[in-house]
């Protein structure tokens, strides 16, 4: 089955190159890392034993935090390494852990480059953040009786499906993994659809209410409001905005502020990925409100003095890490990548901020949270535009509402805190 494997990786290669070749050149992605993923790794501690942690992307990166502080803590003779699959990804992550952790892309899957990348990192466990489920890495690690452990697992239905596609190859792979730590029973029962036992799948809940920090001041925040001149201005933040929601969030402040009572109401945009930064400053341009980058402030370079600047610009966010300094100034927060089918982003750093927190119908990749903050009250789903403006006037006029609505949300994340404890609880079980 492994020579079957690679040509259908291969072919997949052949298949995705022209698109990865275009990204490339257009938009620098895909540049770094490649002697990572070839299997070519270096350890900072290669005489220690070691747990490798794999983290798609920035949202799993996040993640990782408040596991890899208890890991440090609890297993202090073990090396913790930490891989990711996007340049962003890899960014998050080394502006996190590089200072102590060994951080590198993710090899691809192919059989000879994950042996060379088992050997190099000679892992005595690998811990996978949500899914990532890989053939010839489960594959590799079980015939060296390496444990792979999913952690803050989650299956949408949407990937059932499609590994029921290959039923046959999928289950083989399903039953390679030692633990899946699902995030709900739900989630849980699908990985054993798929093959795997149920004593090997146990709930443990959503680490990502953990890394939510409950608390109403992030450091940072007043230099912000300062670079902003926030004053007595109401802010909407709209964080992790994907494809065709910016142009849905500037016609909705556009109906907003032509109303008098929203006049000192002003919009931030902070868009999921950097490599949409230009395209949505041209689309703030385009629909004829000036335009404030933020980076051009946190640089010194701008200043703002000019109150009318100051009153009539869309702050637009293009600088990483700063996303928690913007949610912590907002009167209310729009979560993106919800009103188009993208899966939504992270609602709990919002709601764990105690803010009055909103959000569209395909947040698919969040389904826990959004089940418990809906049913608690703790946060606000919008349909379509015109949902999301009603939502918005109401917030903005009703304070004791959008109140409400933020301390549920803050109590929620509250409440189902400690799935960190119950993961490390079943990963001190498989060291060895």
């Amino acid at each position: 089955m492994t020579v079957f494997i690679d040509i259908a990786y291969l072919i997949a290669l052949i298949a995705i190159s022209p698109v990865a070749i275009y990204k490339m050149l257009r938009y620098g992605r895909y540049r770094a890392g490649w002697a990572n993923r070839f299997g070519k790794i270096n350890r900072k501690r290669p005489d220690k034993k070691c747990i490798w942690i794999h983290a798609v992307s920035v949202g799993e990166v996040n993640a990782t935090t408040t596991l890899i502080r208890e890991l440090e803590s609890k297993f202090p003779d073990y090396e913790i390494v930490l891989s990711t699959t996007t340049d962003t990804g890899f960014a998050r992550a080394n502006a996190l852990f590089g200072s102590r952790l060994s951080v590198f892309y993710f090899p691809m899957d192919f059989s000879l480059t994950m042996k060379r990348a088992f050997a190099r990192i000679n892992p005595a466990m690998c811990l996978l953040i949500e899914l990532e489920v890989w053939p010839n890495l489960v594959r590799i690690a079980k015939q060296s009786d390496i444990p792979v452990i999913v952690v803050n697992g989650r299956l949408s239905e949407r990937s059932l499906r499609r590994y029921n596609l290959i039923k046959g190859v999928t289950r083989k792979i399903f039953r390679g993994l030692t633990l899946a730590l699902a995030q709900s029973e739900e989630y849980a029962e699908r990985f054993r659809k798929l093959g795997m036992p149920a004593e090997r799948v146990i709930v443990t809940g959503s680490i990502k209410y953990d890394t939510a920090q409950v608390t109403d001041k992030v450091d940072g925040a007043d230099v912000l409001a300062t670079q902003l001149g926030l004053k007595n201005d109401r802010l909407w933040v709209a964080g992790a905005t994907g494809n065709d929601e910016e142009q849905i969030i500037l016609d909705v402040y556009r109906r907003l502020i032509e109303q008098k009572q929203f006049a000192n109401l002003r919009l931030a945009i902070v868009p999921r990925k950097p490599e949409r930064f230009d395209e949505v400053a041209n689309l703030i341009k385009e629909t004829r409100f000036g335009l404030i980058r933020y980076s051009a402030l946190k640089s010194g370079k701008l200043r703002i003095e000019n109150e009318e600047l100051r009153n009539k610009a869309v702050v637009l966010g293009d600088t990483m890490g700063d996303l928690r300094k913007f949610y912590s100034l907002a009167t209310v927060i729009f979560v993106g990548r919800s009103l188009v089918p993208m899966g939504g982003s992270d609602m709990m750093e919002a709601a764990a901020l105690g803010k009055c927190t909103i959000f569209g119908p395909h947040a698919f990749n969040f389904k826990q949270a959004v089940d418990d903050l809906l049913k608690a009250n703790g946060a606000i789903l919008v349909k379509d535009t015109d949902e999301l403006f009603n939502a918005m006037k109401k917030c903005l006029t009703d304070t004791s509402y959008a109140s409400q609505i933020a301390q549920n949300g803050q109590q929620i994340i509250r409440k189902n805190q400690g799935a960190t404890a119950r993961t490390i609880i079943n990963i001190s079980k498989m060291l060895k």
